[in-house]
């Protein structure tokens, strides 16, 4: 197995404070993106949560990394939080368009659905969302922080779709590792990975690999400890194949 079908990163890179750990000092704030993408292979754009980005902003995404970076992307809360799944149309095909670019570029990753804790499951919902969302050929990811959602039938409507159970894991919540489509996500986000976490975390990776694309995230904080451990592991996977 090589490591090229495994994709690691934070959940942002923008963070001036990440120097010295990560960034060397000399690093301007424009060309934070271009330093990160010589240490790790994807990052996951929360601000698309909030707000969709100008085409000139994403063409620059693009230019500043190379062509084996990917991008993910959070869905928009008008989608996750507002909507609630329902009747999205239209702001699937706003937040479809706002991205294009890099789907052209072939270096779309996951697009991640993180759902409102207070939502309950509801495979019908579910199951029309994703139908609607089927033109758009995402690939599509569902972080549940309700537990009502870890059940076989909605296992079944996410295997139908070939939609990821994203795996994540907090302090709070741990996402059952059960595998729904033809790739993986993972979203690391507990405060503390001892040595031999990491090590199991880059062995989870390397199995889920030998099946297809495999996109994994780390906490981003003020300090820099989540993109060192993403970088560390996927050096360790450059360097063993």
């Amino acid at each position: 197995m090589k490591y090229g079908n495994v994709y690691l990163g934070c959940s942002g890179w923008a963070y001036p404070t990440w120097k010295p750990g990560f960034y060397p000092p000399s690093v301007p704030s424009k060309k934070l993106l271009q330093y990160y993408s010589t240490r790790l292979n994807s990052v996951e754009v929360n601000y698309t949560f909030r707000s969709l980005p100008s085409e000139t902003a994403v063409q620059s995404w693009l230019a500043d990394t190379g062509d084996g970076f990917r991008f993910s992307f959070k869905a928009p809360q008008r989608i996750t939080h507002i909507l609630r799944l329902k009747n999205c149309a239209e702001p699937l095909d706003r937040f479809a368009r706002a991205i294009t670019p890099v789907a052209n570029s072939g270096r779309l990753g996951v697009i991640l659905f993180q759902l409102p804790p207070n939502l309950k499951a509801d495979p019908a919902v579910l199951d029309g969302f994703l139908l609607e969302a089927r033109r758009f050929n995402f690939r599509a990811a569902f972080e549940f922080r309700n537990i009502t959602w870890f059940t076989e039938p909605i296992y079944t409507i996410l295997r139908e779709h070939q939609a990821a159970l994203c795996i994540a894991e907090s302090d709070e919540l741990s996402t059952p590792a059960v595998v729904t489509a033809p790739f993986a996500c993972y979203r690391l986000r507990r405060t503390d990975y001892s040595a031999a976490d990491l090590a199991a975390i880059r062995e989870n990776l390397r199995s889920h690999a030998t099946c297809g694309d495999v996109f994994a995230y780390f906490k981003h904080e003020e300090d820099p400890a989540g993109a060192l451990q993403a970088a560390a592991i996927l050096e360790e996977l450059r360097t063993d194949v």
